[in-house]
């Protein structure tokens, strides 16, 4: 690991001005995926600034019609928090599929929103659920967050202050996880919102996505069998060692049908 020089801010503006000020530096809140890639090498930030302990940055706010969620607030907080059970209980569900206790324990929904890891389960909830990402200095909607492969639409010197999910009429997430990480080889959010029916993919693609032709199919008829024939094109889709374009591609009418049949059997709201 090359070294770095680690700071520890007392507050939000300093935090933003050491990251506007330095060669290179990263933020570190649970750092999941941050110190396995210094160990490796594929990072080797010349600062570290050590947003954990910032106060303003972690809890849960349930108002009438949304949920607000602090980036540095662990995936454990999300997944056992009683409100998000009671308003979004996919939401809770999804955070609690994630990784393992010790993942759930240290990791954090902002930094995983930021890092837009193809693979990563919340980008599926920000996208299906039409979430707001709110940053140190303005509001960026989900349908304009994830550029591409590890790329959002964050600025360099940008940090995620909280994350804002409207509360749905139903929800549910399906994921086929990889046995080993669990991370989704594809995972698919749907969502009956105030706006429409909204269908999320992760996992599939570079970035996550949304399935437009199943919103379609589903706003005529909502049930498994409205996406029967409805597919998403193989052709840009990840292939690797755990799943070839293809095969993620019938995975995403799969988990799709299976969200699907789980709002309709009353399993999610």
């Amino acid at each position: 690991m090359k070294d770095f020089v680690y700071h520890r801010p007392s507050s939000l503006d300093e935090a933003t001005g050491l990251l506007a000020g330095a060669e290179d530096a990263k933020l570190l809140a649970g750092g999941m995926t941050l110190l396995p890639t210094m160990k490796q090498r594929l990072a080797m930030p010349s600062d570290i600034i050590d947003i954990s302990g910032l106060s303003g940055l972690s809890g849960i706010t349930v108002t009438a019609d949304s949920v607000e969620i602090g980036a540095a607030t662990k995936h454990a907080a999300v997944a056992s928090s009683a409100e998000v059970q009671a308003v979004i209980p996919a939401l809770a569900k999804l955070a609690g599929g994630i990784g393992d206790p010790q993942v759930r324990n240290r990791g954090t929904m902002g930094g995983s929103v930021a890092n837009s890891d193809p693979a990563a389960d919340y980008p599926a909830a920000v996208l299906g659920l039409g979430a707001t990402i709110v940053t140190d200095r303005r509001s960026i909607d989900a349908d304009s967050f994830f550029t591409g492969l590890f790329e959002t639409a964050l600025e360099e010197d940008e940090i995620i202050t909280k994350i804002v999910f409207p509360i749905p009429e139903a929800a549910a997430y399906v994921k086929f996880p990889s046995p080993a990480s669990r991370y989704a080889l594809v995972g698919v959010f749907v969502a009956k919102t105030k706006g429409g029916l909204r269908v999320a993919v992760t996992g599939a693609g570079p970035c996550a996505f949304r399935a437009t032709d199943f919103e379609t199919a589903l706003a005529k008829e909502f049930s498994p069998t409205a996406l029967a024939g409805v597919t998403v094109p193989a052709d840009g889709l990840n292939a690797d060692i755990h799943a070839d374009a293809e095969y993620r591609a019938h995975l995403v009418g799969v988990t799709a049908r299976r969200a699907v049949a789980e709002i309709a059997n009353g399993g999610a709201a």
